[in-house]
């Protein structure tokens, strides 16, 4: 093999672990604070709405910098900017960190913002560097997204019981952007400038006429408001439903290690289909009946727990390879990305609290599981839209 070919081949796979590490912090560092919500609550005296607000911020904070991260993709280049993304992550943790009630919200805020930055972009950069590879690239760091929120969620109670405290075990989840940080380095010196993109394609204000865009667009988004919402009451279902705390607890770490499951097959069967129809509305239809199970049968709620969670990581990682599918260019790539995360997570930060009073007011859970199945149908809906063959302006 040529010294060429040998540089090439050393680029692209540390390219690839610049991406895969990038994308365990994209999770973790959100999702990973929820176990220790109760400990912050009582170590700040912070009320319900108060604590719940630590949930909803990364959420608003993705929806209102979603769509911006398009532009400044072009503006300064896709490395720089998920450097930048890298860097809000640490700062925003560092923040979070400190003994201070204020800190925790900005740090929190921060940290949303990074993780926008990071989600929008990646998109962007498997279009335009792996153009043949979107499935199996989104595949890797989808699963790689999963596994390091699980691992994540499992290690920062230890870590706080330990010695170390809510502050410090919040600390240690800095490790994953710094160690994604380190391995992008060297991608500074691939910058290439925001202008290079398909001649003529849509960007920013024209996605949102596109109805390929849309349909691609609610097909993600009702994916991240289901998601959020069961991965933000499933344990208060279960204990409902008389399942221990422990139990539940459980449930919901075998919920975030099967979303990560599909990442694994989902690849090896996309790239065999003509168009993804089928697939898209088959694994919606899977949250829609795991939600109807565990209003149905709660006793199955291990079963309802794999199904929902297999479900809706495979709608999440069909919903990403369509973004980089149906786009014509990186930046259009970029831009769709921004238009899907931005509505998708907006409804996302609505979900919980909407079911939240609902229940409240309803006494049980049964109207928003309900709520659940019907919005898993008009996802399918989608899927079948969004799956046919086709590019936004083809």
């Amino acid at each position: 093999m040529s010294t060429v070919a040998m540089t090439s081949r050393r680029q692209t796979l540390l390219l690839i672990a610049g991406i895969l590490l990038i994308a365990t912090s994209l999770r973790v560092i959100f999702t990973g604070a929820a176990p220790l919500l109760d400990s912050i609550r009582a170590d700040f005296g912070l009320s319900t709405a108060q604590t719940g607000m630590l949930t909803t911020l990364p959420l608003l904070a993705f929806g209102l910098i979603s769509p911006m991260a398009a532009g400044i993709a072009r503006r300064f280049g896709m490395e720089r900017s998920l450097l930048a993304a890298l860097l809000l992550m640490c700062i925003g943790i560092g923040l979070r960190s400190l003994p201070s009630p204020a800190m925790l919200f900005v740090g929190t805020a921060i940290i949303g913002s990074g993780i926008a930055l990071g989600n929008v972009l990646l998109p962007g950069l498997i279009k335009r560097d792996f153009s043949g590879h979107v499935a199996r690239m989104t595949g890797a760091y989808s699963l790689t997204m999963g596994v390091a929120a699980a691992l994540g969620s499992a290690l920062v109670v230890p870590i706080a019981i330990s010695g170390a405290g809510w502050h410090g075990a919040l600390l240690a989840l800095m490790v994953f952007p710094l160690l994604g940080l380190i391995v992008w380095l060297p991608q500074l010196s691939n910058h290439t400038p925001g202008t290079v993109t398909g001649a003529r394609s849509l960007h920013n204000k024209g996605i949102w006429r596109s109805a390929l865009a849309w349909q691609v667009t609610l097909f993600l988004g009702i994916n991240s408001l289901v998601y959020y919402v069961v991965i933000g009451w499933l344990p208060a279902i279960l204990i409902s439903h008389g399942y221990s705390e422990a139990q539940a607890g459980s449930l919901h770490g075998l919920l975030q290690l099967a979303t990560a499951v599909p990442g694994l097959l989902i690849p090896l069967v996309l790239h065999k289909l003509k168009d993804q129809r089928g697939i898209a509305v088959g694994v919606a239809l899977m949250c829609a009946v795991s939600a109807a199970g565990f209003w149905l049968l709660p006793q199955q709620a291990t079963l309802w727990t794999l199904i929902f969670g297999f479900g809706c990581g495979a709608t999440m990682i069909l919903g990403l390879t369509f973004i980089g599918l149906r786009a014509g260019s990186a930046h259009q790539a970029a831009a769709l990305s921004g238009m899907a995360q931005s509505v998708g997570y907006l409804l996302a930060a609505c979900g919980p609290p909407l079911m939240g009073k609902i229940h409240d007011a309803s006494g049980d859970w049964h109207i928003p599981l309900i709520a659940v199945a019907i919005l898993s149908l008009m996802m399918a809906v989608f899927g079948g839209l969004a799956g046919r063959d086709r590019e936004i302006g083809g």
